[in-house]
């Protein structure tokens, strides 16, 4: 009898054995479930705050983009704008030089009376629109 209740607390010792193991596996498994959810957790914020960090940086390259196409345009517009003045000066310039001309060949050119001296200046201006 005493070989059996031996047997017996040996099984029954197994038993509570098995069953704890099997609490701890469940334990486990359940830990592993907690763990693989916080991992799931935290790799969904690592690839939230990356694509955050790429919007970001897209759109600060875009601001960096229309910025330098802004700048890139006022320098044009005034480049254009000195190239128009100086077109502007140098009409004005070759205007006065044909002035003086005028004037130089009215004054070179021996007019006997008024009348003469008023048909050349018609002339040389008629001349002057022509060209």
């Amino acid at each position: 009898m005493k070989a059996i209740g031996e047997r017996e607390k040996g099984i029954n010792d197994a038993i509570a054995s098995a069953e704890k193991v099997k609490a701890e596996m469940a334990q486990l498994q359940s830990d592993n479930e907690k763990l693989l959810a916080q991992a799931r957790e935290e790799r969904t914020q690592i690839l939230n705050e990356a694509k955050a960090i790429k919007d970001k940086m897209i759109s600060e390259a875009k601001e960096q983009a229309k910025a330098e196409a802004a700048k890139i345009m006022a320098e044009t517009q005034q480049a254009i704008e000195n190239q128009k003045m100086a077109a502007v000066v140098d009409l004005k310039n070759q205007v006065g030089n044909l002035v003086i001309e005028v004037s130089e060949k009215v004054l070179r050119r021996e007019l006997s009376n008024k009348a003469q001296q008023e048909t050349y200046i018609k002339e040389l201006a008629n001349d002057i629109k022509l060209n």
